[in-house]
């Protein structure tokens, strides 16, 4: 019965939850390459538009906000303040805050959401960040980077219904739900706003290019795999010869 051990039926359930994990680690793995492909994708395509001369909006989303996304735009226009949100859960330089969006309604007559920058926490709560970054003349010139609308994850948290002063994320299409005009496909996350606010909001740097620790993460899978894959066959070796060391002792 030594030799059988593996087949009662407490092994039995150990090998197939030894399997269903390296399986899965397995997966997880590749998961992470397949993420690291699409980060190194996206570092690909913000480098070769970071460097080019901005535009205006309008001939950005000419060919379509796919081919768009990324690039540099610079463009002037007047802000839509009744219709600014904030972002909140955000983080600048290890500070807690929110982002400021305000659509800008441009001299060509495009409204396009402008993620102006970050503000931080502070006294007064929301009401007060509101009111410290309402910008100082109802004009502005913007430079910055189109980027595409923020979606909500699996577990993201939800928008309430009707309008809102603060939202989760940069949606689009939440904030086209309470906007009075047609906002543009992309937004703008502002780099450079002029006139430049005084204190609040502070601009947030272009896109950068990290390839984030999705490496790491395979890598970790893959050794879990591993341990699984070696550990296992080891430790039923080990059971085998223990058994076979108690048959042989004399009763």
């Amino acid at each position: 019965m030594t030799d059988r051990f593996w087949l009662r039926p407490k092994w039995v359930v150990g090998h197939v939850l030894c399997l269903t994990l390296i399986v899965l680690f397995v997966n997880l793995g590749f998961w992470q390459l397949r993420r690291l492909d699409e980060r190194q994708a996206r570092n690909d395509l913000i480098e070769a538009r970071r460097d080019a001369e901005p535009v205006d909006v309008d001939e950005a989303l000419a060919d379509g906000p796919e081919a768009a996304e990324y690039r540099r735009v610079r463009t002037s226009g007047r802000w839509e303040v009744d219709e600014t949100v904030l972002v909140r859960s955000r983080a600048l330089n290890e500070r807690a805050g929110y982002d400021v969006v305000t659509p800008l309604v441009t001299d060509g007559g495009l409204v396009v959401a402008v993620n102006r920058g970050f503000a931080p926490n502070g006294a007064g709560g929301e009401p007060a960040i509101l009111q410290a970054v309402r910008p100082a003349s109802p004009s502005a010139t913007v430079e910055g980077v189109l980027r595409a609308s923020e979606e909500r994850g699996r577990f993201g948290p939800q928008d309430a219904d009707g309008e809102q002063q603060v939202v989760n994320r940069i949606d689009l299409r939440r904030l086209q739900a309470q906007s009075d005009h047609e906002l543009a496909p992309l937004f703008v996350q502002a780099t450079a706003v002029e006139p430049a606010p005084q204190a609040v909001p502070l601009a947030r740097p272009a896109p950068g290019t990290d390839e984030g620790p999705h490496l790491g993460y395979a890598a970790q899978w893959f050794i879990f795999a591993t341990v699984g894959a070696v550990g296992w066959p080891l430790l039923l070796r080990k059971t085998a010869r223990d058994e076979r060391h108690e048959e042989d002792i004399p009763a």
